[in-house]
Order: structure tokens, then sequence, then C-alpha cells
């Protein structure tokens, strides 16, 4: 035999050898996605005329991008959050109003992307709408992103109210023309709720709920929701007009990560 041939031989065993080791290796399993726990449910499934507009499944919110984490447009919450809504609701609509959320349950991995969106300065934007007076270098520091959220606990909601019959909100495109969110309500991206006085998500001290500069029919609007809300176990944020914790909270030192979707709450 040449030593050529020897050579390929060789070869030849080798690669066999390393193909038997590599078939008899066993194949990585995909780590599995988290699921809630089953004191979590859909609000749907409590509340089927809640409306729902999850903002962080589109492009329309501070970031300009769909959030990671947000895979369907599905408010989820802790049961008691849930039922209390349930509550809420049937008195509104009685009143001609409904409730519309916002966001509900924020998984960490969002929280996260927010805080590199934040770190990133050169990424402003959706700044003409969403935090027009305030520097990009100021939003840890003032409160508006933080490195972990109560949303993530499961009992935090963001909401509003809606006038019935409720209008259709048109969808955002992404590269319009940004309005500031503290504009008059005929300036403002068209939304379908009442006269807050500034939009969801606006970075300014005009979104304080009771905010001095806030009177008229805004201030009642946000009064009536509160009032609404509190006496029915919900904390609100002060900073937020939106923002409202319902109280106790079941996980109160929990920060959940598993994904905004039906199938993380599949069978509860």
């Amino acid at each position: 035999m040449t030593g050529i041939a020897r050579v390929l031989r060789a070869l030849a065993a080798a690669g066999a050898a390393l193909l038997a080791v590599t078939a008899a290796a066993p194949v990585a399993a995909a780590r599995p996605e988290p699921k809630a726990p089953p004191e979590f449910v859909e609000l749907r499934s409590v509340d089927p005329t809640i409306i729902t507009e999850m903002r962080y499944t589109t492009a329309h919110n501070f970031m300009g991008e769909p959030v990671d984490g947000y895979r369907q447009p599905v408010c989820i919450l802790t049961r008691p959050a849930a039922l209390a809504l349930r509550t809420a609701q049937r008195s509104l609509l009685r009143q001609g109003y409904s409730l519309k959320v916002y966001d509900c349950y924020r998984p960490q991995r969002a929280v996260d992307h927010f805080v590199r969106w934040a770190k990133d300065l050169d990424d402003q934007a959706m700044k003409g709408e969403f935090y027009p007076m305030v520097d990009k270098t100021r939003l840890f520091e003032d409160g508006y992103i933080a490195e972990k959220s109560g949303h993530s606990r499961g009992s935090t909601v963001d909401l509003t109210l809606v006038r019935l019959p409720a209008l259709v909100t048109r969808p955002y495109e992404p590269g319009e023309g940004l309005a500031p969110c503290y504009a008059p309500k005929g300036e403002r991206f068209p939304d379908n709720s009442v006269d807050m006085g500034t939009g969801y998500d606006c970075f300014d001290t005009l979104s304080h709920t009771d905010d001095p500069r806030v009177q008229g029919a805004q201030r009642a609007n946000r009064q009536f929701l509160k009032e609404t809300l509190t006496g029915l176990g919900f904390v609100n944020l002060a900073e937020e007009w939106w923002h409202f914790t319902y109280k106790p909270e079941l996980f109160p030192d929990t920060y959940f990560d598993f994904p905004v979707a039906r199938r993380s709450v599949a069978g509860h």
C-alpha cells in the first residue's frame, strides 16, 4: 500500500469515528418557554367586554417598535385583579362607559428592552410624541424607566375610559408625524378614550393624576376613573393617571418573565 493510500484510509477511519460519536451524542433540547402560574388568567376570559389596545405589541409606543416578550395583544393578569376589573366594568357599562386596557402583565424581558433603549441616546425617534420636554439622559433619574416594574408581578394594569359606543381607533403608521402627548386632544394621535389631558405613556409631569394644571372635564375624567377603581382595591400611581395596582398583590416579590401570549395561560 502506498503512503498516500495509507493516509487516505486513516482519514476515512477518523471521519467515520467522528460521525459515530456525533450520532450517538444526545441532541440538546430547546429550553421550554416559561408559563404563567395558575393564578394568572387572560382578561378576556373573565370579561370579554373590556376593550383591549395592547400598545407594546405595536410600534406606537415610546420606543417606536414592538417590545420583547409581547407575542400577542392579550391582557394577562392575576385572577383577583381581573375579577376586580370585571366588577368595575359592570358598573361603568351601566353609565355608558367601558374600560380600555393599554398594558397588563409585563415580562421582565420587556423591561430589559426598555432599559436598553433608554441607554441608547441616539434613538429618539418617538421623542416628539412621548417625551418632548424630557432629555433622554434623565429617563432613569426622573423615574420614567427602571430596571424592575410592578407590571411584572401581574396585578398592575394601565387603562383608561371609553365613552360608548366606542369609535374605531385608526392604526399608527410608523414614520408618520408626531404630536406632543400633552397637546389638545384634537391634535394628539387619535384615541377613542375620553380626554384625560395627556395621551397614554406621556413622559411629562402633566401625567401626574392630580396635577393642578389639569382642570375641567379632563380632571373630572381622571377622578372618575380613579374613584371607580380605588373603591375595588386598586391603588393609583400618583405620577401616571393610567397606572393602577390591585392590592394585596398575590406575588409582591416576584418578577415573572413568561411571554404575553395565550399559551402562557392556556387551561387556566
